[in-house]
C-alpha cells in the first residue's frame, strides 16, 4: 500500500473525528492535488440539517473554490468510507482523477451500481486503512443503539 495513501487517509480520519465530535456520522474527506491537501471536510448533515452535506460534497465545494474551477481532473479524493451514489455522481461531474476510500459500504456504497457512477477515467483504490475507518463508524452506531 502506498505510504502517500496512508498519509492522506490519516488526514481524512482527522476530519472524521471532527464529525464525531459534532455527533455526526464520522466520515471525513480530503482532496489532494500535486501532493498537497487543497480541501478537507467532514459530514455536516446534522449541523446543517441538510441530507446532502456529506463529507465528499463539502470537500468538492471547498476544492473547486480553492482550485478555481469546477473540474478536479488532477485530484485524488480520500474518504474514510466508500462514497454513496449521490457523492459518486458528484465526483463524476467534478471529473475526479482518483477516489481512495477506507471502509466499504455494503448497504449504500456506489460500487453496488453498475455501470459505475464514477467518471469512466476515475481510478478507485479501496481498503486503505480499512480497519481504522470501519471501526470509527461501527463504534459510532453501536453507541447510538446503546442509548
Amino acid at each position: 500500500m502506498s505510504e502517500n495513501h496512508q498519509t492522506f487517509m490519516r488526514e481524512a480520519l482527522k476530519e472524521a473525528h471532527k464529525a464525531l465530535e459534532r455527533d455526526e456520522v464520522p466520515i471525513g474527506a480530503v482532496v489532494v492535488i500535486g501532493g498537497r491537501v487543497i480541501a478537507r471536510a467532514h459530514n455536516l448533515t446534522e449541523v446543517l440539517s441538510d441530507p446532502t452535506a456529506h463529507a465528499e460534497m463539502q470537500a468538492i465545494t471547498s476544492a473547486t473554490n480553492a482550485y478555481g474551477g469546477k473540474y478536479l481532473n488532477e485530484a485524488t479524493v480520500y474518504v474514510t468510507v466508500e462514497p454513496c451514489p449521490m457523492c459518486a455522481a458528484a465526483l463524476n461531474w467534478a471529473q475526479v482523477k482518483r477516489v481512495v476510500y477506507g471502509a466499504p459500504d455494503s448497504k449504500r456504497g456506489f460500487s453496488l451500481f453498475s455501470p459505475s457512477l464514477l467518471h469512466p477515467k476515475c481510478e478507485v483504490v479501496a481498503g486503505v486503512m480499512e480497519q481504522e475507518c470501519s471501526s470509527l463508524v461501527s463504534d459510532f452506531f453501536k453507541s447510538k443503539r446503546a442509548k
